[in-house]
């Protein structure tokens, strides 16, 4: 269309810093449709048994993590993609350590904030 600029954006997802690692999620981009963030875990942490009100895409940038679900658990190295329906209970966890993206769709999902202002709620943008 005429008038319309395309806006790419990219970033290189081992290279970005995430001191803390799972208490440092960076949120990457985020818009109605999508939230972007890149998380880490240092050897030992996890993102404990919780929910949330997307659509939820985790991708393992690298390392390898145990991911728990309904009673089922799957080890994922680097390059798998694992997904998760809106309120499916999951849990993440890594011994060795590991650098996920996580994308949820839509976003906010309904129900999302329960209450919550959004600048208060997990994985809200930063400053």
């Amino acid at each position: 269309m005429a008038g319309t600029a395309s806006r790419v954006e990219t970033w290189d997802l081992t290279g970005i810093e995430t001191p803390g690692g799972s208490r440092s999620p960076v949120v990457l981009a985020s818009d109605d449709a999508a939230r972007a963030v890149l998380v880490s875990l240092e050897p030992g942490q996890e993102l404990g048994d919780h929910q949330v009100k997307e659509h939820l895409f985790l991708v393992v940038v690298g390392g390898e993590v145990r991911v728990e679900s309904d009673g089922r658990a799957v080890d994922a190295r680097t390059g798998t993609l694992v997904t998760f329906e809106p309120d499916e209970r999951h849990a993440v966890t890594s011994a060795s350590g590991a650098r996920l993206l996580l994308v949820l769709a839509p976003w906010p999902g309904e129900g999302h904030y329960r209450g919550e202002e959004p600048e208060d709620a997990l994985f809200a943008n930063p400053t």
